[in-house]
């Protein structure tokens, strides 16, 4: 039988959180967590969660839809994108972040 129907809601379902690395953290203390719930063609499908602060990071290749939440990236060359309920991002692997997160950000995300 194949899987079409994958049981989980994006809007409530729990995750496990943990506090960022210390190294990561610039603001704050945010948290964050995330739940794979399947894979396609060798892509990770999920969410990811973050509390407000701010940290940075290093991304892979990855799409993701923000579902709730607010805050903002910014990337290495200065650009900033604001980051909301609807709002669709590309992250290239390598790519230097420092995420800026004013209300729990959640987001669906298909990553490679």
């Amino acid at each position: 039988m194949t899987l079409r129907y994958v049981d989980v809601d994006v809007f409530v379902t729990e995750m496990p959180r943990q506090r960022i690395p210390a190294d990561e953290i610039l603001g704050g203390f945010p948290t964050a967590g995330s739940r794979s719930i399947a894979q396609v063609a060798g892509a990770e499908v999920g969410i990811h969660e973050m509390s407000p602060g701010m940290a940075r990071d290093i991304e892979c290749d990855e799409v993701f839809v923000v579902i709730s939440g607010r805050g903002s990236i910014e990337f290495e060359d200065g650009e900033v994108l604001p980051l909301s309920a609807g709002t669709v991002v590309r992250l290239n692997k390598g790519d230097r972040t420092i995420w800026h997160i004013s209300e729990t950000l959640r987001k669906f995300y298909v990553a490679g």
